[in-house]
């Protein structure tokens, strides 16, 4: 095939997914908006429903609000340790069982657990999705929690750490930056708990957190899918209505102290090319600032056109990549963060020098019309698209439910369009300062023969942990 017949027909595919989005009713993706119904029970538990006809088929979710953010200091990594013990089974249905009743009706589950939350799902076949609304309210307050099963899960998250972030010289740099810019907020330590802290870990303290955060008052289920909201509404009290309330975490906002000056650490560890990571101190969607900031993250790395990728990796070719992120559904106030992994022959300084050369085109050049409108079509088609499924559409209600309130995702596509050039001027002015940045550098040493197998690349932009 020609290339000029190639791209006419990228160009085509372009334009037709813009056509469907912009084409959409304002606000939100159609498929969402007006159709969640919300209820919630006696004993606290909040139910969100979204019925979606176009399949035969039910994903069920249960929140937590509690996740690594909650750990009391000296006991990181409870909230991901408890996700795993939650398939250890109850009185009434083990592990195995608990595992085969979903898997021979047809059904997938799992779960994660990040900063903010601890989440399960499974997603099933409509007519069977009763079994999953009963396995979950089962282990909501009934959990079976026995030493030998906490020592041998305890063994593999232990593993996990080793491999997900000692071997992983960019995750080990994230987690130490983290270390570094936050010093009161519990952003401060990882997900997966610190080792020390995990050796030192007991069953008592996995008990007592489980019964102080696994109850109805501290959850909400999502249900998206084939079911009739009365039916199904009417199952899900039959099952947790039940249950013995107790009472929500605290959701109180944990906000650092001013940052009086640049913070910057050096990484070095054994490692295949330099890495660079700037963090900027940023507020999350409960501020209207974060809406640029999304525009913001979009312009720099949304897609090989856009300007770190452009620069840094196409013409300039100081990087093997680049990146931004904006923590928009965070609970606490999180960073913005841009980072660059370094081509072989360049280093940090000459990423560090371009990256900081695009944050002061950001605040002294108005960003073009065209710019503009292209991104924030892009923006609206990719949070249009990420709707396309079950699964897909409970995460972005349960995220904004988590983060601020589910009905706050109404406000997303109308914000994006209001952000101006002038207010992407004045956001990175007033967030993009070197006095109020952490600046992470991985400085590479030279890869033992035995280390080289055992190093993992992982993505500089942080996540759950499954």
């Amino acid at each position: 095939m020609r290339r000029d017949s190639t791209r006419k027909i990228r160009l085509a595919f372009i334009i037709a997914l813009l056509f469907a989005a912009l084409t959409m009713p304002s606000g939100s993706a159609a498929a969402l908006r007006g159709d969640v119904s919300e209820v919630t029970l006696a004993n606290g538990l909040k139910v969100i429903m979204l019925e979606n006809h176009k399949a035969p088929v039910v994903t069920f979710q249960v929140w937590y609000r509690v996740g690594s953010r909650n750990e009391p200091w000296g006991k990181t990594g409870l909230s991901h340790i408890l996700e795993h013990m939650m398939f250890k089974g109850t009185p009434k249905v083990s592990g195995p069982q608990f595992s085969s009743m979903i898997q021979e009706n047809g059904g997938n589950y799992n779960a994660f657990t990040s900063t903010d939350y601890t989440a399960y799902f499974e997603t099933m076949s409509a007519d069977r999705i009763g079994i999953a609304i009963t396995l979950e309210a089962d282990r909501m307050r009934n959990l079976v929690l026995r030493e030998e099963d906490f020592r041998t899960e305890l063994m593999v998250v232990m593993e996990e750490r080793r491999q997900r972030t000692d071997d992983s010289p960019q995750s080990f740099l994230m987690e130490q930056l983290h270390a570094v810019a936050f010093i009161r907020q519990p952003y401060h330590w990882p997900i997966i708990g610190w080792m020390d802290d995990l050796k030192q870990l007991k069953l008592e303290d996995l008990r007592a957190y489980y019964d102080r955060y696994y109850c109805p008052a501290n959850a909400f289920v999502v249900v998206v899918g084939d079911f009739q909201k009365d039916e199904m509404l009417q199952k899900i009290e039959e099952a947790f209505g039940r249950l013995p309330g107790g009472k929500l975490s605290s959701r109180d906002q944990f906000i650092d102290p001013p940052q009086a000056g640049e913070r910057r650490l050096i990484v070095k560890k054994e490692a295949k090319l330099p890495v660079i990571v700037q963090a900027y101190k940023v507020p999350n969607a409960r501020d209207r600032d974060s809406f640029a900031l999304d525009v913001i993250e979009a312009l720099l790395s949304g897609g090989k056109s856009s300007r770190l990728y452009r620069r840094l990796v196409r013409e300039e070719k100081i990087a093997l990549s680049a990146d931004a992120g904006n923590p928009l559904l965070s609970y606490d106030p999180d960073m913005f963060m841009l980072s660059a992994e370094c081509l072989p022959g360049r280093t940090a300084q000459h990423a560090e020098k371009a990256l900081n050369e695009e944050i002061a085109r950001l605040q002294n050049e108005p960003v073009g019309e065209r710019e503009l409108t292209k991104i924030k079509n892009g923006i609206e088609a990719g949070f249009v698209f990420s709707q396309d499924s079950l699964f897909s559409q409970a995460m972005l209600l349960a995220r904004y439910e988590m983060a601020l309130n589910w009905r706050a995702l109404d406000n997303y596509l109308p914000e994006i369009r209001k952000v101006t050039p002038e207010d992407i001027m004045r956001v990175a002015k007033k967030y993009f300062t070197p006095e109020t940045r952490t600046v992470a550098v991985l400085e590479p040493l030279p890869i033992s023969p035995e280390k080289a197998s055992a190093l993992t690349d992982a993505p500089l932009k942080q996540g759950p942990i499954r």
